[in-house]
């Protein structure tokens, strides 16, 4: 097709960047599935959710570990009941700290350059945990990784959500949680591989530094954010970045003029004044708020104290399979989710993972409250893995319940609030604060998750474990309310189109 001819249908596409109809994507011309289907863009993505790999990886970490550890020779590394719980609850605090830092990262080095910055911390973490003298390396090892995963938290749902053409952004939007997913996988299939080896909780922590230090060779080859590069006046740096992720046999001169006229109606800095406006807060409000309200359903304390949790409720499953168990079913869900996001679109989704964490935790208070106490112990209020080594108690098929909540609860996070909250914080975050209000919720989230991890188990002692379970049912109801009244639909807008909705305040441009 010759360009000549071509011009009444980029006249006709254009338009839609102004009016969101909702037959934007059934008007999709050549040019724009070529640029759909550049593969270079898929390849920059995938260089950049390797950072969510070594999260997952590091997350999980402690699963597998803090049974070797309590159970080592040495007095110097030998966790207790009081040392484990803050082996695995202290890469929270990291995780926020790589947030809050991470709101001047993403705006000074960049949102590739940020991802890049993350192996530092990363890389030394897992070198102290690898060679781990004493608690206080073992400690400041899971600091640091946790910070690297604030970093990566905070910068790569950015950095996908600008270089992303609209017509897949919901798509690569939920990579980052597949492959956070697959680290988890991969280090609870590593841990039952290297089971028995000597030292192998510290190879555990030597295959952490591969997926870190791959990121760092393939971000060298990747293009930084067209958006944030325009916003640093480097106008040639970004039309060059886009032709890149685009393909040079597409129109990217009409996506990067779009992109350029939003850069330029905007301020490279945010004032106190502006704070005021609603072009500003509002999406602010909402995207913290979804990172709060997402802590808040309890996916953090269910994964956390998984076992204590199927042994208080005598579950039939064997300890060694459940954390594959919810691991499969996580990545299930997750590839459902990406599948879905751009042809179902983002709010039906997360109605719908918010309507079944709300069955599933009601169903698992109402379970806890009513079955004969010969099934509740008194295991929760101890650790996860002294827990573990309790005798089964007598079961019966009725303890497929909590399991089967379990699950599902899983599921419906995974398919909705776990994804799409962090796609939803990148697309309505508006470019000018984009860089400090993701750090903000990233914040926001790991602050919430480990404030609730750490009340969870007094909770459970002095009200019982049906209590919190309840609470997490009302916050899942909150969630299907906060979706209806506060979440706009961003399924195939561009970002530009989405700062336009609320810098005008038009409805219609969300029909």
């Amino acid at each position: 097709m010759e360009r000549g001819d071509r011009e009444p249908l980029v006249r006709k596409t254009s338009s839609s960047y102004r009016t969101f109809p909702e037959s934007t994507a059934s008007r999709l011309d050549k040019e724009y599935l070529r640029s759909l289907h550049n593969k270079r863009l898929y390849l920059a993505v995938f260089a950049s959710v390797l950072g969510n790999f070594s999260f997952g990886f590091a997350l999980v970490y402690p699963s597998p570990v803090i049974p070797a550890l309590e159970a080592h020779p040495s007095p110097a590394l030998r966790l207790d009941q009081h040392t484990a719980p803050w082996f695995g609850s202290v890469f929270t605090l990291g995780a926020a700290a790589g947030g809050l830092s991470t709101m001047l990262l993403n705006d000074c080095l960049g949102r590739k350059l940020s991802i890049m910055f993350s192996a530092l911390p990363s890389a030394l973490g897992y070198a102290l945990l690898a060679g781990a003298q004493g608690l206080w390396m073992l400690l400041l090892g899971r600091v640091l990784t946790g910070y690297a995963g604030g970093v990566t938290s905070a910068s790569i749902p950015v950095y996908i959500s600008e270089i992303s053409h609209p017509g897949v952004r919901g798509m690569l939007g939920a990579c980052p949680q597949i492959m956070a997913v697959l680290g988890s996988l991969v280090l609870y299939a590593l841990g039952k591989y290297l089971h028995g080896l000597v030292l192998d909780w510290r190879w555990l922590a030597v295959a952490g530094e591969v997926p870190v230090l791959a990121m760092v060779l393939l971000l060298c080859f990747m293009p930084n954010s067209p958006r944030f590069l325009l916003s640093q006046g480097k106008e040639d740096e970004a039309l060059g970045s886009l032709c890149w992720l685009r393909g040079e046999d597409t129109d990217y001169a009409r996506e990067y003029e779009q992109i350029k006229d939003s850069v330029r109606k905007q301020s490279r800095r945010v004032s106190c004044a502006e704070l005021k406006d609603p072009f500003l807060y509002k999406p602010i409000l909402i995207a913290a708020g979804m990172r709060f309200l997402q802590q808040l359903s309890g996916v953090t304390c269910i994964l956390v104290y998984l076992q204590p949790i199927f042994k208080k409720t005598s579950v039939i499953l064997k300890p060694e399979y459940d954390a594959a168990l919810v691991g499969l079913v996580r990545l299930s869900a997750v590839a459902i989710a990406a599948v879905s996001m751009d042809k179902a679109g983002r709010k039906i989704l997360l109605f719908v993972s918010a309507g079944v964490m709300l069955v599933s935790n009601l169903t698992m208070g109402l379970y806890i409250h009513f079955v004969p106490a010969s099934h509740n112990g008194t295991v929760a209020n101890m650790t996860l893995v002294s827990s573990a080594n309790l005798p089964a108690e007598p079961t019966n098929y009725i303890t497929l319940i909590p399991l089967l909540a379990t699950m599902f609860f899983i599921m419906g996070y995974a398919m909705g609030w776990g994804p799409i909250t962090w796609l939803l914080m990148s697309e309505i975050l508006p470019l000018k604060a984009r860089g400090v209000a993701s750090g903000l919720c990233v914040v926001v989230s790991w602050l919430t998750a480990f404030t609730l991890t750490q009340f969870f188990l007094p909770v459970v002692n002095a009200f019982g474990l049906e209590v919190p379970f309840l609470f997490f049912a009302v916050i899942s109801a909150g969630n299907i309310l906060f979706t209806g009244c506060c979440v706009p639909e961003t399924k195939g807008r561009s970002l530009e189109q989405i700062e336009a909705f609320f810098r005008t305040g038009r409805r219609s441009f969300l029909r």
